[in-house]
């Protein structure tokens, strides 16, 4: 029962009840025990294992419950909530279908509303937008009204002055350009504004007016710059007016620089020609149909006549045709042409210079500064040079976009319809042209600051540019000196850049600057000097020195002028013996300026002191007496002119040495391999030969080293003459392709070759192989007027001067260097040979070292060279073996006739050279030792070697003895010597340098000054037939008078014309012709006019004392001209011929004896009284006065020639009686044959011969040179 209620229990077990508890209960004590299971249970009671999954189930069964029920009462709730939900939804449909109908109908109305407010908005932006662009036009324009109300007040000014502007402009292009930067001023400022002012209605015109503003703007001016024109103003004024000339511009540009800009400006358009090229008719020709430009290049001063019509533009056909050559063709307008010289100081004839605008070129010291100083700065701050030059094209750059904006932005104005606030491109530009403007305007602001900040650096250099533009300045002048001289700007700036390459490098700025002044002085004066003759190198020096110091202000250029005119009134007579009247005549006119006050009394207050300075040795080595010794080293070199003109040349040394260093005065020859590694395929090498010097042999040695010799074939030797012009041309047209050398012998030979030359030159060294190297050598004349080396071949080359080494111990070894061992051991009569070839040794030394002495050693200049030496020595060698004895006769003929006197022109000379032959070669010289000079003798018989010892140990110092000269040979040469070069200093200086500042005169004051004096002073013609009218008798003397007076007259009717032409030429009366020019130099440096000195007699003063000694030849013949009778003593200097005088004494005597005239001859008696002694004529014959000896002096007591006294150049003679004897009865005994001379420089200026006494051998007379001269 309880198992079936228990069952029962179990089935109706409300298992949806269960109480958490027993839930809990189960779990926790039975569910959770592992056996509680119902497989385990099952083995012990299968009951068991019933109910014990039942438990497990029921409890399932509970936890499943659970989850439903939940979830049945969420089901329930929401079916609820569902209903409500619909209710509700219900009632909101019918709401959202009212609210629809009432949005349609808002929508609508927005819609209308918008659009409205769109239509409305649009409008204010287009008024906005207009009052915008109004007031931005109004603004804009506002900046643009300040400046072009600016502009328009002053286009209103300019209108005033436009016509004044436009005739000043207009004068300046037409007249202007062939002048300096300096007169060009001149002109505008003092002559035609001040002209156009004076007139009665004056013409107005602007202040200050520069008539390059007025043709040019800056932007033109920049895009110049930019194309090579150099930046100084000058340049700038010579583009303006070669922009708009008329006429055709003719450049005179020397340095090449006009013309460079030309071509890089018209660029591959221009077609180059030059007048006498192949074919240059017809280039021309198609350029004047064509409208092309051309440009004549390198013209002379005449002009090929073909080209007349084009530079007159002698048009034919109403204009439309033209001749060239012989065809007609068409003129096209738009043909430019261009003329260009590179000749500095060219004369054109007047219509050339009608046809064409002359426009000076020519570099100025200061536009070269500036280029220079561009260089330097390029070299040694690039990044300074490339800011500046940057900086200068960008402000270029904006100056040209502003210029066209403006312009655009006014072609935009002018072309706006009425209304054109709608036009927003004009805004814009408007406001670009603004912005761009506002842009540069800072940027210039920039670029000033940054350009201040440049200059200040580059400012640093500036003395560098100084000095090398002095520098070029001083070596464009040395071709005064000789027209060999000559140097382009080109090869300076090689010189220049190499310099500042080579200059030590400082971190300091200052010590760098002061490193490359020395090092390009110091370059230039190496490079120049080696091309200049021993007897220039102290001139360039000095000059380089003196001006210098002018720069740096270290000396005054009033005392220079001082110095080097030394313009001496020679008219005191010394009180002191050691001082000759015109060295006392020099301290007497020093001692009236400041710096000298005292010098005389000094001198005769103390002249023991001064004695031995003024007779020492070296007196430039001592110190001046007293306080002199403290004055400046220019004011001792004054006081030594004084004192001793002789030592000047070492004076100025000493002096050149203390201001500049002893590297400027050492005579370091230039190895000829360092010259010629600066030479190139465009810089040849130029020799100027001198007499016996060979330099050729210097290339053909340095051939041999580098490979370039004949027989190689890469060297090429072509010695010019006779045909051999197309043998050169070949030669350098092959190696200038294949790298090869050419010589060039000789090419002054072949003077109508040389235009060629000079233009093979330049096309052979386009584009040539890097080894091809050109050589020429050429002599130098006698005379610039003879030059014919056209400056093209000139100033490129590099020049070296190769001389014979001076002295008579360098002139003994080099005539003993044309021998050996072999040629002294070659003739069978050893001894005898020997001896002789030394004799002409020493005789070759001889005459070739006595040229130095100028016309006291030789009358003429003869090329003696080493040829002559060593064919004489050939013809010994053959005579000593053929004749048994020495043919002394014979040798001495060959020798003095043919060998040596083939040269000589002057029978003086010949006599001279003979003497010395017949001195030097005597039939008893193997007897006893001859003696060749005092104390040389021949040496005996030595070896080759030995002869050079006994010439280094025998030979005594160098001394005009060694030439049988007087010692006062060497004073009187090296006074020639220092006044020539002073001469020449003074022709240097440029005529604004010599006036110095502070100098109230220009250069044509000063010659109007001396003009006037001249004139003042000059005598009136003598009237010829009041003159022959006086007496019927024409004896030989009254005709001398009449001729002398005829002479007279026309030199000075000569002076007085050509002075009054200058006269008017300076006044502006008339035009300044070459001839003027030449008068107003020769006029300014104190030196008598050439021609003057045609119609005048032979002379060497200086216009100062010819002109004093000119009237006093006047007044002599105004003496002689008031009876016609003989003046008791003549002045013989005082004649213009005095041949004809000594001619009418021997014609009055022959035909008072009636003696034959061609067997009489003049005798002469040298009296012992002077010329006041005397008181009547003489009674045959004639007294003559005036006379000089130079090379001995005339013992008055004793009646002979004897030795001369030291410094005693030029003692006077006593009155001298000239009458004339047979021939027969001529004596001959004790005679020296003394030639009379006009002047020292002997040669042309002989007179007449005089027999003079003589107790010594007339043999030492000769050789001492010993003449007689009418004037010293």
């Amino acid at each position: 029962m309880q198992v079936d209620d228990f069952l029962q229990a179990l089935v109706n077990f409300d298992k949806e009840r269960i109480p958490e508890a027993t839930v809990r209960c189960v779990k926790d004590e039975h569910l959770s025990d592992p056996e509680f299971n119902p497989e385990f249970v099952r083995q012990k009671s299968s009951a068991a294992a019933g109910l014990c999954a039942w438990v497990i189930n029921i409890i399932r069964f509970h936890e499943v419950l659970c989850e439903v029920e939940m979830k049945r009462m969420c089901l329930s709730q929401a079916n609820a909530d569902l209903a409500e939900a619909a209710e509700k939804l219900e009632a909101i449909r019918k709401k959202l279908a009212e609210l629809d109908s009432s949005l349609e109908i808002l929508t609508t109305a927005f819609e209308k509303a918008t659009s409205e407010k769109l239509r409305f908005q649009e409008e204010v932006n287009r008024t906005n937008k207009t009052i915008e662009l109004a007031n931005r036009l109004v603004k804009g324009l506002e900046s643009e009204n300040v400046r072009w109300a600016h502009s328009v007040a002053q286009y209103h000014e300019q209108e005033q002055t436009l016509s004044g502007d436009l005739l000043l402009t207009a004068a300046f292009i037409s007249y202007a350009g062939s002048f300096s930067k300096m007169y060009r001023k001149e002109l505008q400022d003092n002559l035609w504004m001040p002209f156009l002012r004076s007139q009665k209605m004056p013409i107005p015109m602007t202040e200050d007016l520069d008539p390059v503003s007025m043709l040019s703007d800056d932007a033109m001016v920049a895009q110049w710059n930019n194309e090579g024109l150099p930046g100084d103003k000058m340049s700038t004024q010579n583009a303006t007016i070669l922009t708009n000339c008329e006429r055709w511009p003719l450049l005179i540009d020397p340095q090449l620089q006009g013309i460079k800009w030309i071509k890089s400006r018209h660029g591959s358009g221009l077609k180059v020609v030059s007048l006498g090229q192949r074919g240059y008719v017809d280039v021309i020709e198609q350029a004047v149909v064509a409208g092309d430009t051309v440009l004549i290049e390198n013209l002379e001063e005449t002009i090929d006549p073909v080209i007349d019509p084009l530079l007159g533009r002698h048009t034919i056909k109403k204009g439309s045709c033209i001749k060239v050559g012989d065809k007609e063709c068409f003129f096209h307008p738009g043909f430019r042409l261009i003329l260009h010289t590179k000749l500095a100081n060219p004369h054109y004839k007047p219509e050339i210079q009608a046809q064409t605008t002359l426009i000076n070129f020519t570099v100025t010291r200061d536009g070269l500064e500036d280029q220079l100083l561009a260089q330097v700065v390029n070299q040694e701050r690039p990044d300074l040079e490339h800011l500046k030059s940057e900086l200068t094209k960008q402000q270029n750059m904006f100056k040209i976009e502003l210029k066209l904006l403006e312009d655009e932005l006014l072609t935009r104005l002018s072309a706006a319809e009425s209304n054109f606030l709608g036009d927003n491109e004009l805004v814009e530009k408007l406001e670009t042209t603004k912005h761009t403007a506002a842009e540069i305007e800072m940027k210039v602001l920039e670029a000033k600051v940054n350009e201040v900040k440049i200059n200040e650096a580059r400012e640093h250099y500036r003395p560098v540019a100084v000095r090398a533009s002095l520098l070029y300045f001083i070596m464009n002048d040395l071709n005064k000196i000789n027209p060999m001289y000559q140097f382009s700007l080109k090869a300076f700036n090689v010189v220049f850049h190499k310099a500042v390459e080579m200059a030590e490098a400082y971190e300091d700025v200052k010590s760098r600057v002061n490193t490359l002044i020395d090092g390009v002085t110091y370059s230039t004066f190496n490079y120049i000097s080696r091309g200049l003759f021993e007897r220039d190198k102290l001139t360039f020096t000095a000059q380089l020195a003196f001006q210098l110091l002018l720069m740096s202000k270290e000396i005054e250029a009033r005392e220079l002028d001082f110095l080097l005119r030394f313009n001496v009134d020679h008219s005191y007579v010394s009180p002191l013996d050691f001082l000759s009247n015109s060295a006392w005549s020099a301290i007497k006119v020093m001692s009236f300026t400041e710096e000298f006050r005292g010098l005389d009394r000094d001198i005769e207050g103390s002249p023991k002191r001064w004695k031995k300075m003024v007779e020492s040795e070296c007196p430039e080595k001592e110190k001046f007496p007293q306080e002199w010794k403290g004055k400046s080293s220019l004011q001792k070199l004054i006081m030594m002119r004084a004192l001793r003109p002789d030592r000047m040349t070492y004076a100025l040394r000493t002096f050149v040495e203390e201001k500049l260093g002893v590297k400027y005065t050492e005579g370091r020859k230039t190895e000829f391999a360092k010259s010629f590694r600066e030479s190139g395929p465009a810089s040849p090498v130029f020799f100027i030969l001198s007499p016996g010097v060979d330099p050729l042999k210097d290339v053909e040695s340095l051939g041999r080293k580098l490979g370039f010799t004949i027989d190689l074939g890469k060297l090429h030797n072509v010695s010019l003459g006779q045909g051999q012009e197309d043998v050169a041309e070949v030669a350098m047209e092959k190696a200038a392709k294949e790298g090869h050398w050419v010589i060039l012998q000789n090419i002054h030979l072949v003077a109508r070759w040389l235009g060629s030359l000079e233009k093979l030159l330049e096309r052979c060294c386009e584009g040539s192989h890097p080894d091809y190297r050109v050589f020429m050598s050429a002599e130098p004349t006698p005379t610039p007027q003879e030059h014919i080396i056209p400056q093209g071949i000139l100033e490129n080359a590099i020049k070296i001067t190769n001389e014979p080494p001076t002295g008579m111990l360098a002139n003994l070894h080099a005539a003993l260097d044309n021998f050996d061992q072999d040629i002294l051991d070659q003739c069978s009569r050893e001894q005898e040979f020997k001896t002789i070839l030394f004799s002409l040794c020493y005789f070759h030394a001889c005459v070739a070292e006595r040229r130095k002495f100028g016309p006291q050693g030789w009358n003429r200049k003869y090329p003696f060279n080493t040829g002559d030496l060593t064919i004489s020595v050939n013809v010994l060698y053959n005579y000593l073996e053929a004749n048994a004895q020495v043919p002394w006769e014979d040798l001495r003929y060959l020798f003095g006739e043919i060998m040596y006197g083939g040269h000589i022109t002057d029978d003086w000379d010949r006599r001279l050279c003979r003497t010395y032959l017949e001195e030097y070669m005597q039939p008893n010289q193997f007897d006893r030792k001859l003696s060749l000079g005092p104390g040389f003798v021949v040496p005996s018989n030595l070896d080759y070697q030995g002869y050079h010892d006994f010439i280094d140990e025998m030979l005594p110092h160098e001394s005009p003895v060694h030439y049988g000269l007087h010692p006062n040979a060497e004073i009187e040469f090296l006074t020639v010597t220092s006044d020539n070069l002073f001469h020449t200093l003074l022709e240097l200086q440029s005529p604004d340098a010599v006036m110095g500042e502070g100098v109230s005169q220009t250069l044509e004051e000063k010659v109007k000054t001396i003009l006037d004096e001249v004139l003042e002073k000059l005598p009136e013609e003598y009237n010829m037939s009041d003159i022959t009218s006086k007496t019927a008798e024409r004896s030989p003397y009254i005709l001398v008078c009449f001729q002398e007076c005829e002479r007279m007259n026309t030199l000075i009717s000569e002076m007085r014309r050509s002075l009054k032409e200058l006269d008017l030429g300076l006044k502006g009366e008339l035009a300044i012709s070459s001839e003027m020019e030449k008068l107003q130099t020769a006029l300014f440096f104190d030196n008598v006019p050439d021609t003057w000195t045609k119609l005048a007699y032979p002379s060497t003063y200086s216009l100062a004392i010819w002109y004093n000694d000119v009237l006093q030849r006047c007044k002599e013949l105004d003496s002689w001209t008031q009876d016609l009778s003989l003046p008791s003593v003549v002045w013989l200097s005082g004649l213009f011929n005095p041949q004809s005088f000594l001619t009418a004494v021997m014609q009055s005597l022959a035909r008072k004896n009636e003696w034959p005239l061609d067997k009489v001859n003049l005798t002469v008696d040298v009296t012992k009284k002077f010329k006041e002694e005397f008181n009547q004529p003489a009674r045959e014959g004639a007294y003559v006065y005036g006379l000089y000896m130079e090379g001995a002096r005339w013992d008055t007591q004793a009646g002979v020639i004897t030795e001369a006294r030291l410094k005693e150049l030029t003692p006077a003679m006593p009155v001298i009686a000239v009458r004339a004897v047979p021939n027969d009865r001529q004596e001959t005994r004790n005679i020296y044959e003394c030639p009379l001379y006009k002047t020292k420089i002997r040669g042309p200026t002989y007179v007449w011969t005089f027999s003079l006494k003589t107790r010594e051998r007339p043999a030492k007379w000769v050789l001492a040179g010993v003449a007689l001269l009418l004037s010293v």
